[in-house]
């Protein structure tokens, strides 16, 4: 596949045609969110969903995409050092698809870890949860991120930002966009010592991550558009090791400053026939994502993804940018590799149909209906429903979904790696999924209530074998979820705005266990005060959790209860000039000892300072 890896390369180019010498959530109607075939507006999008502006995360001081992520509704994050795994809905962490501006964020299929991706060029996040298989195929069967990044503005701008505080950040940008197109380059890096994960005095295991992005687009006639999307990222992560002979979560993890490498690099290249006033628009995708582990006591490995899609989008009132009903056509190819399982790649051919309608009396619908064919499995058939109602003359809107999602074994989950023995037998994971939620619109925010219920089939847990080795199984019968999402946010006045979500969650396992790393309840709280007529603000964040449960996975392996813990972060900004801005932030403000896995220590109280300019 070193073709398209090519061609992206050389898509590096375009945007350089487009220059010229012209210089909180969302809670408003006019955002559109990419959440299904086409870009739907958000007051209308009837699935359950989040949306964080890149604004707002970095008032929060929040530096990295997991701690976005964290109190979100509906999300469980859970870190064991460096490597951070996200669940949606009491799902595993494969089944949710992380993208990056729409691209894969991992190769080959596999999970994508969080470590030290950062949100220095986040434009915003948005978070869809339930089945998503429809629009994004496998991996998406409880949910899907989407990390959307800078695109260029209007004219020329740039910017950029330093900070100091258990090692130091940096980074860069600069947009320019004029009649024809625009082009966007992004820098960033960070140095985080971080702490000892063991907990025993040991030494520290930090991240070290860089990362180069560019985009662009390009009107090569008033109807036709072009476009491309790179991301290289090149990280190193600090890590101890576990000791399965430990008899208590204490020595559980040894201290070992092992250092393990990562490279990813997500890449695209597009272009869009959209006449003005056409009822038909096209588009096509060319999209590869390639990561590379090396880590310090095992093989390397090297996993890609390489797809092309084609989207054709049918006004069926107007034209296909305005239309009031829409007809959305996908077709999509799709082939994974990795290292794991040499010569056996995997292959998989998709179309998939969606219908979306904007009503009168304020009735929005979304259907779609999707087929996978796939090599190596069975063929699937997805499906997605979901409505939204904007009661006339209240303030309420109801919103409800339902759906599938299919999930394929890993590479590692089939022929096995990192230490495990894989089991090529292994069946998809199936999940279906129902929510129902009711819309509160006051005079200053929204607040949200849904209620969820989620079924998986065939379940693929890890587990030791009768001769002690480690490997995966399908598990017989279903694995119940279901829970309650509640999530607000208001402007008390022009000053102070308070958010806060409540997420309750009842997830088993067939047995009728309670599935590890999924918090029964979970609670944050957010306040963010504007100060001296807005040159300063003051933000605040308070998070608690408790009934996590965990495995001892030394000796007989039981399942507890992980002590209930609340962490506080507070940060805040004043500018110094129009263009220059300083910040600072504390993290774990009330140095909280607590764990979100068994046996690893947490990051103590920690306090950063930094600048930030835009010219």
């Amino acid at each position: 596949m070193r073709r398209p890896l090519s061609i992206l390369a050389l898509a590096a180019a375009l945007p350089t045609a487009a220059l010229s010498q012209e210089g909180q959530p969302v809670l408003l109607d006019g955002i559109v969110i990419s959440g299904g075939l086409a870009p739907v507006p958000q007051q209308g999008f009837a699935r359950a969903h989040t949306v964080i502006e890149g604004d707002e995360i970095r008032r929060r001081g929040l530096v990295t995409v997991q701690e976005a992520l964290r109190g979100l509704p509906g999300l469980s994050v859970s870190s064991s050092g460096n490597l951070t795994q996200l669940r949606v809905r009491g799902g595993d962490g494969r089944h949710v698809l992380v993208l990056i501006d729409g691209i894969e964020a991992v190769g080959g299929g596999d999970e994508y870890f969080f470590s030290g991706l950062d949100t220095d060029h986040v434009e915003r996040i948005e978070v869809l949860r339930g089945p998503q298989s429809v629009a994004y195929g496998s991996n998406a069967s409880t949910g899907v991120v989407n990390i959307i990044t800078r695109r260029a503005e209007p004219g020329r701008a740039a910017g950029g930002r330093v900070e100091l505080g258990n090692g130091g950040a940096a980074s860069a940008w600069v947009t320019q966009r004029g009649d024809r197109g625009g082009v966007a380059l992004t820098l960033s890096a960070r140095e985080d010592r971080g702490f000892d994960q063991s907990g025993d005095g040991g030494g520290r295991d930090g991240t070290n991550r860089r990362t180069i992005g560019l985009s662009g687009d390009f009107a090569a006639t008033p109807d036709l558009r072009f476009g491309t999307v790179l991301r290289r990222s090149t990280e190193t992560i600090g890590r101890d090791v576990t000791d399965f002979f430990a008899s208590d979560a204490a020595g559980y993890v040894v201290d070992a400053d092992l250092i393990d490498d990562r490279d990813e690099f997500q890449g695209g290249i597009w272009a869009e026939l959209a006449p003005e006033g056409a009822a038909l628009s096209h588009r096509i995708d060319l999209q590869q994502t390639i990561e590379k582990r090396r880590p310090a006591d095992d093989v390397d490995s090297r996993g890609e993804t390489v797809k092309l899609k084609y989207r054709a989008t049918l006004g069926l009132d107007g034209s296909a940018a305005d239309a009031r009903q829409v007809v959305s056509l996908l077709a999509e190819r799709q082939r994974d590799t990795n290292t794991f399982a040499q010569g056996r790649d995997r292959r998989m051919g998709s179309v998939a149909l969606e219908y979306r309608a904007a009503l009168d009396g304020g009735l929005d619908l979304q259907a779609g209906l999707r087929r996978d064919r796939n090599r190596e499995f069975a063929d699937f058939t997805s499906w997605t429903v979901a409505g939204s109602w904007q009661v006339p003359d209240r303030p309420l809107r109801l919103h409800a979904s339902a759906g599938t999602g299919l999930v394929s074994p890993s590479f590692i989950e089939l022929f096995g790696g990192f230490g495990t023995i894989g089991n090529p037998d292994l069946r998809p994971e199936i999940n279906r999924s129902i929510d129902i939620g009711i819309e509160t619109q006051l005079a200053g925010g929204i607040i949200d209530l849904t209620w969820f219920r989620e079924r998986l089939d065939h379940e693929i847990e890890f587990f030791v074998t009768d001769a002690g080795a480690f490997s995966y199984r399908n598990r017989t019968g279903r694995s119940p979820r279901e829970g309650v999402e509640l999530s607000g946010r208001i402007a008390v006045t022009d000053a102070l705005t308070l958010g806060g979500s409540y997420t309750y969650l009842d997830a088993r396992d067939p047995g009728g266990a309670t599935e590890i790393r999924r918090p029964r309840h979970e609670a944050a709280v957010s306040a963010s005060l504007a100060l001296l007529e807005g040159r300063a603000d003051l933000s605040g964040d308070l998070r608690h959790v408790s009934g996590l449960r965990d495995t001892e996975f030394w000796l007989d392996g039981g399942t507890v209860t992980v002590p209930s813990f609340t962490v506080a972060n507070v940060a805040a900004g004043y500018d110094l000039t129009p263009r220059v801005r300083a910040t600072a932030r504390v993290v774990n403000l009330f140095d909280r000892d607590y764990s979100e896995v068994i046996g690893y220590a947490s990051r103590g109280r920690t306090a950063y300072a930094g600048l930030q300019a835009r010219w």
